[in-house]
Protein backbone atom coordinates (compact mmCIF):
# COMPACT_ATOMS: atom_id res chain seq x y z
CA UNK A 1 0.00 0.00 0.00
CA UNK A 2 1.23 3.06 -1.08
CA UNK A 3 0.48 6.95 0.76
CA UNK A 4 -2.45 8.44 -0.62
CA UNK A 5 -2.03 12.25 -1.51
CA UNK A 6 -0.82 14.61 1.62
CA UNK A 7 -3.08 17.27 0.30
CA UNK A 8 -7.17 16.95 1.31
CA UNK A 9 -8.45 19.53 -0.52
CA UNK A 10 -7.82 23.55 -1.49
CA UNK A 11 -8.89 26.60 -0.49
CA UNK A 12 -8.17 29.98 -2.07
CA UNK A 13 -4.87 28.33 -3.36
CA UNK A 14 -3.97 27.24 0.28
CA UNK A 15 -3.36 23.30 0.88
CA UNK A 16 -5.60 21.82 3.69
CA UNK A 17 -3.48 18.70 4.72
CA UNK A 18 -4.61 15.24 5.72
CA UNK A 19 -1.79 15.27 8.74
CA UNK A 20 -4.07 19.23 9.92
CA UNK A 21 -6.96 17.40 9.84
CA UNK A 22 -6.13 14.41 11.29
CA UNK A 23 -4.45 16.33 14.22
CA UNK A 24 -7.31 18.48 14.86
CA UNK A 25 -9.83 15.59 14.55
CA UNK A 26 -7.80 13.81 17.56
CA UNK A 27 -7.57 16.50 19.62
CA UNK A 28 -11.38 17.37 19.22
CA UNK A 29 -12.11 13.81 20.11
CA UNK A 30 -10.44 14.38 23.30
CA UNK A 31 -11.33 17.31 24.25
CA UNK A 32 -15.39 16.32 23.63
CA UNK A 33 -14.49 12.67 25.56
CA UNK A 34 -12.49 14.38 27.97
CA UNK A 35 -15.57 17.04 29.32
CA UNK A 36 -18.26 14.39 29.14
CA UNK A 37 -15.96 12.21 31.75
CA UNK A 38 -15.03 15.17 33.94
CA UNK A 39 -18.14 15.05 36.51
CA UNK A 40 -16.62 11.44 37.34
CA UNK A 41 -13.66 13.71 38.42
CA UNK A 42 -14.85 16.35 40.12
CA UNK A 43 -14.76 18.48 37.20
CA UNK A 44 -17.07 20.71 35.15
CA UNK A 45 -16.58 20.56 30.94
CA UNK A 46 -16.32 24.68 30.96
CA UNK A 47 -13.06 23.59 33.34
CA UNK A 48 -12.04 21.63 30.98
CA UNK A 49 -12.31 23.90 27.93
CA UNK A 50 -10.23 26.37 30.40
CA UNK A 51 -7.17 23.87 30.29
CA UNK A 52 -7.94 23.01 26.69
CA UNK A 53 -7.76 26.88 25.34
CA UNK A 54 -4.32 27.21 26.89
CA UNK A 55 -2.41 23.74 27.44
CA UNK A 56 -3.44 22.79 22.98
CA UNK A 57 -1.71 25.74 22.06
CA UNK A 58 1.14 24.93 24.79
CA UNK A 59 1.62 21.58 23.09
CA UNK A 60 1.63 22.54 19.37
CA UNK A 61 4.64 25.25 20.63
CA UNK A 62 6.61 22.32 22.65
CA UNK A 63 6.09 19.96 19.79
CA UNK A 64 7.99 22.42 17.15
CA UNK A 65 10.20 23.61 19.93
CA UNK A 66 11.48 20.35 20.36
CA UNK A 67 11.91 19.12 16.78
CA UNK A 68 13.96 22.47 16.03
CA UNK A 69 15.82 22.09 19.43
CA UNK A 70 17.11 18.38 18.63
CA UNK A 71 17.58 19.83 14.09
CA UNK A 72 19.35 22.92 15.22
CA UNK A 73 21.45 23.12 12.48
CA UNK A 74 18.63 23.10 10.48
CA UNK A 75 16.83 26.13 11.44
CA UNK A 76 19.78 28.11 13.32
CA UNK A 77 19.65 32.02 12.33
CA UNK A 78 15.88 31.94 10.75
CA UNK A 79 13.39 32.45 12.59
CA UNK A 80 10.79 32.56 9.96
CA UNK A 81 11.61 28.49 8.87
CA UNK A 82 11.32 28.32 13.19
CA UNK A 83 7.80 29.43 13.46
CA UNK A 84 6.97 27.26 9.96
CA UNK A 85 4.98 24.37 10.67
CA UNK A 86 3.21 24.14 7.76
CA UNK A 87 6.88 22.49 6.13
CA UNK A 88 6.24 20.30 8.83
CA UNK A 89 8.93 18.98 11.67
CA UNK A 90 6.45 18.81 14.98
CA UNK A 91 7.53 15.84 17.74
CA UNK A 92 4.94 14.46 20.41
CA UNK A 93 7.42 14.23 23.38
CA UNK A 94 7.70 17.93 23.04
CA UNK A 95 3.84 18.47 23.01
CA UNK A 96 3.05 15.68 25.84
CA UNK A 97 6.11 17.85 28.02
CA UNK A 98 4.25 21.35 27.39
CA UNK A 99 1.00 20.27 27.32
CA UNK A 100 0.99 18.14 30.32
CA UNK A 101 3.32 20.97 31.94
CA UNK A 102 0.72 23.61 31.31
CA UNK A 103 -1.67 21.71 32.57
CA UNK A 104 -0.09 20.73 36.15
CA UNK A 105 0.85 24.47 36.50
CA UNK A 106 -2.83 25.49 35.50
CA UNK A 107 -4.19 23.20 38.10
CA UNK A 108 -2.24 24.92 41.06
CA UNK A 109 -3.44 27.84 39.71
CA UNK A 110 -6.67 27.45 39.82
CA UNK A 111 -6.87 24.87 42.75
CA UNK A 112 -7.52 21.82 40.70
CA UNK A 113 -5.76 18.40 41.98
CA UNK A 114 -3.41 18.04 39.39
CA UNK A 115 -2.93 14.40 39.57
CA UNK A 116 -7.08 14.28 39.15
CA UNK A 117 -7.13 16.31 35.91
CA UNK A 118 -3.90 14.06 34.22
CA UNK A 119 -5.95 10.96 35.07
CA UNK A 120 -8.97 12.75 32.98
CA UNK A 121 -7.34 13.46 30.19
CA UNK A 122 -4.50 10.73 29.98
CA UNK A 123 -6.66 7.95 28.05
CA UNK A 124 -8.06 10.67 25.52
CA UNK A 125 -4.67 11.96 24.56
CA UNK A 126 -3.79 8.21 23.99
CA UNK A 127 -7.00 8.12 21.54
CA UNK A 128 -5.53 11.73 20.17
CA UNK A 129 -2.27 10.00 19.69
CA UNK A 130 -4.28 7.25 17.58
CA UNK A 131 -5.79 9.44 15.35
CA UNK A 132 -2.90 11.51 15.24
CA UNK A 133 -0.60 9.27 13.86
CA UNK A 134 -2.78 8.59 10.27
CA UNK A 135 -1.08 11.83 9.14
CA UNK A 136 2.38 10.27 9.21
CA UNK A 137 1.00 8.04 6.85
CA UNK A 138 -0.65 10.55 4.14
CA UNK A 139 2.87 12.65 4.44
CA UNK A 140 5.12 9.19 3.82
CA UNK A 141 7.14 9.92 6.95
CA UNK A 142 7.89 8.44 10.63
CA UNK A 143 8.38 4.70 8.84
CA UNK A 144 10.36 2.34 9.57
CA UNK A 145 13.16 0.51 7.34
CA UNK A 146 12.98 -2.26 4.87
CA UNK A 147 10.29 -5.06 5.19
CA UNK A 148 9.26 -8.01 3.79
CA UNK A 149 5.77 -8.19 5.73
CA UNK A 150 2.49 -7.81 4.32
CA UNK A 151 1.51 -4.97 6.19
CA UNK A 152 4.07 -2.95 4.66
CA UNK A 153 3.57 -0.08 2.95
CA UNK A 154 5.66 1.30 -0.26
CA UNK A 155 7.72 4.89 0.47
CA UNK A 156 10.17 6.20 -2.18
CA UNK A 157 8.87 2.31 -4.11
CA UNK A 158 10.49 0.59 -0.99
CA UNK A 159 8.77 -1.65 1.07
CA UNK A 160 8.65 -0.49 5.25
CA UNK A 161 7.37 -0.93 7.95
CA UNK A 162 4.05 0.99 9.09
CA UNK A 163 6.07 2.37 12.26
CA UNK A 164 2.97 4.96 12.38
CA UNK A 165 0.02 1.73 12.38
CA UNK A 166 1.72 0.10 14.96
CA UNK A 167 1.71 3.34 17.39
CA UNK A 168 -1.96 4.01 16.43
CA UNK A 169 -3.01 0.78 17.14
CA UNK A 170 -1.07 0.22 20.95
CA UNK A 171 -2.62 3.78 21.70
CA UNK A 172 -6.13 2.83 20.59
CA UNK A 173 -5.80 0.07 22.49
CA UNK A 174 -3.99 2.33 25.29
CA UNK A 175 -7.40 4.20 25.21
CA UNK A 176 -9.63 1.62 26.25
CA UNK A 177 -7.72 -0.42 29.14
CA UNK A 178 -6.83 3.53 30.68
CA UNK A 179 -10.38 4.11 30.33
CA UNK A 180 -11.30 0.90 32.17
CA UNK A 181 -8.93 1.44 34.72
CA UNK A 182 -10.03 4.45 35.32
CA UNK A 183 -13.41 3.56 36.13
CA UNK A 184 -12.09 1.85 38.82
CA UNK A 185 -8.81 3.34 39.76
CA UNK A 186 -7.26 3.05 43.20
CA UNK A 187 -5.50 6.43 43.63
CA UNK A 188 -5.24 9.65 41.64
CA UNK A 189 -2.20 9.31 39.09
CA UNK A 190 -2.55 5.63 38.95
CA UNK A 191 -3.93 6.29 35.06
CA UNK A 192 -1.58 9.44 34.33
CA UNK A 193 0.95 7.48 35.51
CA UNK A 194 0.31 3.76 33.59
CA UNK A 195 -0.10 6.15 30.45
CA UNK A 196 3.25 7.13 31.02
CA UNK A 197 4.88 3.76 32.02
CA UNK A 198 3.05 2.13 28.48
CA UNK A 199 3.11 4.61 25.81
CA UNK A 200 7.20 4.78 26.54
CA UNK A 201 7.28 0.88 26.02
CA UNK A 202 5.49 0.86 23.04
CA UNK A 203 7.67 3.66 22.09
CA UNK A 204 11.00 2.61 23.05
CA UNK A 205 10.45 -0.44 20.46
CA UNK A 206 8.72 1.23 17.72
CA UNK A 207 11.52 4.24 17.63
CA UNK A 208 13.98 1.28 16.73
CA UNK A 209 12.56 0.65 13.71
CA UNK A 210 12.38 4.22 12.63
CA UNK A 211 14.80 5.88 9.80
CA UNK A 212 13.92 9.42 10.93
CA UNK A 213 14.28 9.42 14.41
CA UNK A 214 15.59 12.85 16.23
CA UNK A 215 19.29 11.79 18.13
CA UNK A 216 20.84 12.81 20.87
CA UNK A 217 24.54 12.28 20.17
CA UNK A 218 24.74 8.46 19.27
CA UNK A 219 21.44 7.67 20.68
CA UNK A 220 17.79 8.18 19.84
CA UNK A 221 16.21 10.60 21.79
CA UNK A 222 13.31 8.72 22.01
CA UNK A 223 14.36 6.21 23.45
CA UNK A 224 16.04 8.10 26.20
CA UNK A 225 13.54 10.15 27.20
CA UNK A 226 10.90 7.13 27.33
CA UNK A 227 13.35 5.50 29.48
CA UNK A 228 13.62 7.92 31.49
CA UNK A 229 10.13 8.47 31.65
CA UNK A 230 9.36 4.28 32.24
CA UNK A 231 11.84 4.77 35.15
CA UNK A 232 10.07 7.90 36.82
CA UNK A 233 6.73 6.85 36.44
CA UNK A 234 7.05 3.42 37.99
CA UNK A 235 8.84 5.04 41.45
CA UNK A 236 6.12 7.76 41.24
CA UNK A 237 3.29 4.49 40.72
CA UNK A 238 5.13 2.65 43.56
CA UNK A 239 5.13 5.32 46.08
CA UNK A 240 1.64 6.01 45.54
CA UNK A 241 0.52 2.58 45.57
CA UNK A 242 2.43 1.73 48.69
CA UNK A 243 0.58 5.51 50.45
CA UNK A 244 -2.71 3.85 49.00
CA UNK A 245 -2.28 0.46 50.82
CA UNK A 246 -1.10 2.45 54.09
CA UNK A 247 -4.63 4.43 54.16
CA UNK A 248 -6.25 1.17 52.98
CA UNK A 249 -4.60 -0.57 55.85
CA UNK A 250 -5.31 2.43 58.56
CA UNK A 251 -9.38 2.08 57.76
CA UNK A 252 -9.71 -1.22 58.63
Amino acid sequence: MSAPDPVAFTIFHIDIMWYAILLTTGMVVAVLISCKRAPKHGLAADQILNFVIICIPMGIIGARLYYVIFNWAQYAGDFFKIINIREGGLAIHGSLIFGFGAAVILCFLWKVRPLNLLDLVAPTVALAQSIGRWGNFFNAEAHGGLTDLPWAIMVNGQSVHPTFLYESIWCLLLFFVLTCIDNRRKFEGQVFLLYGMLYSVERFFVEALRTDSLMLGPFKQAQVLSLAVIAICLAAYAVLYRRYRSTQHDNK
